[in-house]
């Protein structure tokens, strides 16, 4: 068996960086996972301000350590005049140029795709903002709650009494998601035209995307999905329950003959199938209240494992609902091998791999580079000698 390590599919492509937060950063780590050589350009000193946002993880912060391993990070100030002359030596390799700063600084640095593209006609421009180009929002400030808000998802998320934000920045991952498959589909048009193009990748429109089934439920002006917590708004039922020894068990039921074979072998009470009450989705929805009564209390004198064990002779689903020390100790992610680890500033840390596994190659799980790890490194690649680097550090250029 051969030691040559296997080729991925991004090996010898090279992305260049102008990010900070979540949305670009998280696109980003992907591209790295897949192989690319990713440049993570950052304020000199201070860095990505997410580097800023906690200290949870011997230190460093949470967000940062999950979206920026396996980069590269090169200190430089845009501002700095002497700074368009290190961009341009980047850009003369690089295949991708991704960016989320504010709204408009690209252009003002001479970063916009139109700038670059008479020069380096093979460069991918992938722009990630709020609210996208163009439009009475596009200088808006956008941050993931905000876009939570406008697109619609804080309105059916929550209790019947106040709506909810999700617990994790679900606008930066779909506009960071949309961009790492849109870098994606650039380079694979680029095989075919020999020219990169430019991507501008909307927050706002990334999670109205996602909210394609509460929109056309109230479709024409219809009554939308009321927030229903934890269940599912019109699926019932499909959602938490409370059993015997405090813990929660979550159902799901999708079809007749799962609501039957549920009221015979895990309620124990057959009758309940024909009740009128129940008799179809859409009525057990609206007499929720009277069922779940029926069925918290038939839970109440069961354990977590009696119950799961009678769901999953009925082949029921259902979950636990676990915390973040259960997710890290999870026996199926343990089963599959599915950790490895990184290094970083603060010694080596648990990461997760890559949820989409392939047969063909094993992705890039390198480290978490602290601020400007590698801007001697980079510099010297571009050609800059130590004097010029020298002289670059003492202008604060890096």
């Amino acid at each position: 068996m051969s030691n040559t390590p296997a080729v991925r599919p991004l090996d010898g492509i090279t992305v260049i960086s102008l990010e900070h937060a979540i949305a670009a950063p998280f696109c980003t780590r992907q591209l790295a996972d897949m192989g690319a050589r990713v440049i993570k350009i950052e304020r000199p000193g201070v860095g990505d301000f997410a580097r800023g946002y906690d200290e949870r993880v011997h230190g460093l912060s949470s967000h940062f350590v999950w979206t920026n391993r396996s980069k590269e990070s090169l200190t430089l100030d845009l501002k700095h005049p002497d700074a368009a002359e290190v961009m341009q030596r980047l850009l003369e390799s690089a295949d991708v140029l991704v960016q989320n700063l504010a709204p408009g600084a690209a252009d003002r640095l001479g970063l916009s795709f139109d700038a670059l593209h008479a020069k380096h006609p093979k460069l991918i421009v992938c722009d990630i903002s709020g609210y996208g180009e163009g439009g009475p929002y596009e200088r808006k400030k956008a941050y993931d709650l905000l876009i939570q808000s406008e697109s619609g998802f804080v309105s059916v998320t929550g209790s019947p009494d106040a709506p909810a934000k999700a617990g994790c920045s679900i606008s930066d991952i779909a506009a960071g998601m949309y961009a790492y498959s849109s870098i994606l589909n650039a380079l694979l048009l680029r095989q075919r035209t020999g020219l990169g193009s430019r991507l501008d990748v909307s927050m706002l429109e990334s999670m109205v995307e996602w909210m394609g089934y509460p929109m056309y439920y109230a479709f024409e002006g219809a009554t939308p999905p009321q927030r229903a917590g934890a269940a599912h708004a019109t699926i019932y039922p499909y959602g938490p329950f409370p059993v015997g020894d405090g813990a929660t068990i979550m159902l799901g039921l999708q079809n007749e003959r799962e609501w039957r074979v549920f009221c015979e072998r895990v309620l124990n009470q057959p009758a309940l199938a024909d009740d009128e009450r129940f008799a179809s989705n859409s009525r057990r929805a609206a007499n929720r209240d009277s069922l779940r009564a029926l069925i918290v209390q038939a839970f109440a004198e069961l354990t977590i494992d009696q119950v799961t064990d009678r769901l999953e002779t009925a082949q029921i689903a259902n979950a636990r609902v676990n915390d973040m020390k259960d997710v890290w100790a999870h026996p199926q992610l343990q089963a599959r091998g599915r950790w490895r680890e990184v290094g970083s500033p603060a010694g080596t840390l648990p990461a997760l791999l890559p949820p989409a596994s392939s047969s063909a190659f094993t992705p890039r799980m390198d480290p978490i580079p602290a601020v400007g790890e590698n801007t001697d490194a980079v510099l010297a690649s571009l050609g800059y000698a130590p004097e010029d680097v020298a002289r670059l550090r003492a202008a604060e250029v890096v």
